[in-house]
């Protein structure tokens, strides 16, 4: 699911375009390495499999608003904050595509709590409805996190 596939990029050390912020509550998005990382905007290398089936990073957003993240303002403090720094090559150069910051936040997506990412799910029509009622909509947990 589209929530599983952030936690894992958030919490891998190959990523860099994806980090959680300070407190583990919310995670930062690089636009443009994440464009450059994950979107294969670049001409992908022959076997490598694809992440997201899209190119478009408006794409991307509107999945974080679809599963219920909402983006909050980052500051030019917070934004330097964050639980990995940004990559830098041999020569100290930190060229990589800098494009707009991102911050989201989820109540459901923090650090600590892989066990919440169940009641994260997609906004359809029967989900909002169940919400609106007061019911509880949940998802099951692949088997290597439960």
């Amino acid at each position: 699911t589209f929530p599983m596939k952030l936690w894992l990029l958030v919490n891998s050390p190959c990523v860099h375009s994806v980090r959680w912020d300070a407190r583990g509550e919310g995670l930062f998005i690089d636009q443009g390495l994440f464009e450059q990382e994950l979107l294969c905007v670049r001409p992908s290398t022959a076997g490598e499999e694809e992440l997201f089936k899209t190119k478009n990073f408006g794409s991307i957003v509107r999945q974080l608003n679809l599963y219920g993240f909402r983006k909050l303002t980052v500051s030019p403090a917070s934004s330097t904050v964050g639980s990995r720094p940004r990559p830098t090559t041999a020569g100290g150069d930190t060229s990589y595509a800098e494009g707009p910051l991102h911050h989201f936040w989820n109540p459901h997506f923090r650090y600590d709590r892989p066990d919440l990412l169940v009641k994260i799910k997609r906004l359809t029509k029967a989900n909002k409805e169940k919400l609106d009622a007061g019911l509880e909509v949940t998802s099951r947990l692949p088997d290597d996190l439960q």
